[in-house]
Order: C-alpha cells, then structure tokens, then sequence
C-alpha cells in the first residue's frame, strides 16, 4: 500500500499540506506542480488500499481520475474550496468542501485539526488575499501587530513562489519549498532561521518593482486590464499583484495577462474585494479556465481570443448600464 500527498503548489496548498503532517506524520509521495498544474489525480496510478490526501484542487478538474481511484478501492480524503461540480458518493471518500468566498483550505484543514497548527491556516488565509478572514481566524492566538504582518508577508510569499507557467520559472519547486517548511511547527521559526524566506522576499520585492511599472491597457471603475511581457518575472507575479491592485481598488476587478510564448497568455482574474464573485464564472467559459469565486486564471489565453477576453471580463464585472 502507498500513501500520496497531492496539493497544489501555493500558499494554501502547501499551508494545508503541512499543518496535516504536523498533526499526521507519514511518508508519502508528493504530487504538486505550479499553481495552476491542477489535473494531478491523473499523475498517479493508485492500487486497492491506497491513502490519496488531496488538497486544494478543484474536484471538478480532477472528477476522472477521482472516480478510478475511488473505484479501485483507494481511500480519498479531499479539502478544496473550489467549484466541485457533482461530488462522487463512495464509501471511501470523505471530501470536506466548502466553496464559501471567505474560506481557504488551509482554514478547511485548520477546523479538521481542531486548530493544532492555527498560525500556518493564517498564513494559508493571507496567502489567498483573505486578509479580514485571517486576522479574524487569528484572534486566539493573541498576536502582535507586528506578528500579523509576518504572517501575511509570509503567506504572500508562498503564494508568489507558486506561479508560473513551469517549475522552471520558481524560486522553489512547491514539493522542495514544502519540504523545507516542515520542520517548522511554527512560522515564526521559519521565518526567523531559514534563509529560504529572504530569499523569497527579495525576488518578490524585484518582481513587484517590475510589475508596478505597467500601465493598465484598460482601466474604468469597474474593472481595469493588464498585459505583461514574456518574461519568468510576469509569469511569477501576475497573482500576487492582482491581489495587491484588488486590495487597492476594492470596488475594481481585475485581470492580468503575462505572455508564455509570442501568441498565448496566462492570465489571473481577481474579483472585486467587495464583491467576491463571477472570477470563476468568467474563466470557465475559456477551455483552460477555472478557479474560484474571488479569484480564477485561465492557463493558456490565444492572442486571437484577447478581444474576446476583454469583452467577457467587462460585461461580467460591469456594474452599471
């Protein structure tokens, strides 16, 4: 029998992957990728008695290679907070979803554990943008002011370290960045000891300098639209800075478009703060496209389909006649 961690390369995927190892030591093989490499069921070939651990991946997009699994006679335990479409009902899932717009799975998890690892839900929490959410969950842990602010720059971190189009284009690949996470019960401690997070925040302050220097190609009070270059430095930032804008101008949404190669884009969608729906609407009615209320991308955008792009995204998160 074997036992497989299958989660999704950011901050809330990793974040939930280890408060459930802090709480649930095993050795287990780690199936992960870039953010927006989701289809991971269909990387493995489970046998009957099987332990799959599945977290923070649409259920929908891996509905598939869920039911084979389950149908061989593995055993699913499956957190997500993403559009799951029609959940299977087998003896042998327990799946713990919650699409609500003020979740992560990180906070999924948290309420599973009975809040042993409460700090890294929090750091899961502000690496999704879900600052209210986090420093609400955070209130028993009686942190500073000063100690928040570590975990949200930690949290956007992590989550800045999962974008992009291949591995190739990170600081750390997400099963290595997980790995190097462990160890620490306490974010705190990783923080203060492990040169993995300057790191981090050193290429995050070069790539938000790049980022910040692009004008809007379209900008109304509704929505506002960027195009980024080809460069890894777009392709890593496109999330980070989306839910920078999206805190800026709460009332906007949001969309950024980074080149991978001359005629395609990957793009991020980010809803407005004060509204957090249609990101997920607007995504999917591109092949690649999916994602969640608040926040959604689509990972191969032709350049032909950029007008189109524009017109959808505009008509979704038009507010007024």
């Amino acid at each position: 029998m074997a036992d497989f961690d299958i989660f999704n390369g950011d901050a809330d995927g990793i974040c939930s992957l280890l408060q459930l190892r802090l709480a649930e030591p095993r050795e287990a093989t780690l199936v992960t990728g870039v953010k927006r490499d989701i289809n991971l069921l269909a990387k493995i070939s489970p046998a009957t008695g099987d332990s799959l651990s599945v977290l923070d991946i649409s259920m929908e997009k891996n509905r598939t290679a869920l039911t084979q699994a389950l149908d061989i006679g593995a055993q699913v335990i499956y957190f997500d907070h993403h559009h799951p479409g029609e959940i299977p009902a087998h003896e042998n899932l327990n799946a713990i979803i919650d699409t609500s717009a003020e979740t992560c799975t990180g906070l999924l998890v948290n309420n599973y554990l009975n809040s042993a690892y409460l700090a890294w839900a929090v750091t899961a929490a502000f690496g999704d943008n879900l600052h209210n959410t986090a420093r609400h969950a955070a209130l028993p842990l009686k942190l500073s002011d000063n100690q928040l602010l570590q975990l949200e720059e930690l949290g956007t971190l992590l989550n800045y370290n999962g974008y992009g189009a291949t591995v190739d284009d990170l600081f750390f690949a997400p099963d290595e960045l997980f790995r190097t996470l462990l160890p620490y019960a306490s974010p705190f401690d990783f923080i203060r000891e492990n040169t993995a997070f300057s790191k981090l925040k050193n290429g995050f302050a070069s790539d938000m300098q790049n980022a910040r220097a692009i004008q809007a190609q379209t900008a109304t009070t509704d929505c506002a639209m960027f195009v980024f270059p080809q460069a890894s430095w777009s392709r890593r930032v496109g999330g980070v800075y989306g839910n920078e804008l999206a805190r800026e101008y709460p009332d906007r949404a949001h969309a950024l478009l980074s080149a991978i190669s001359a005629d395609t884009y990957q793009v991020s969608v980010r809803a407005p703060l004060n509204r957090r729906e249609g990101a997920d609407e607007l995504c999917r009615k591109f092949a690649t496209g999916g994602g969640r209320k608040a926040a959604a991308g689509i990972n191969v955008l032709p350049h032909a389909d950029i007008d189109l792009f524009q017109q959808e995204f505009t008509a979704q998160f038009r507010t007024t006649a």
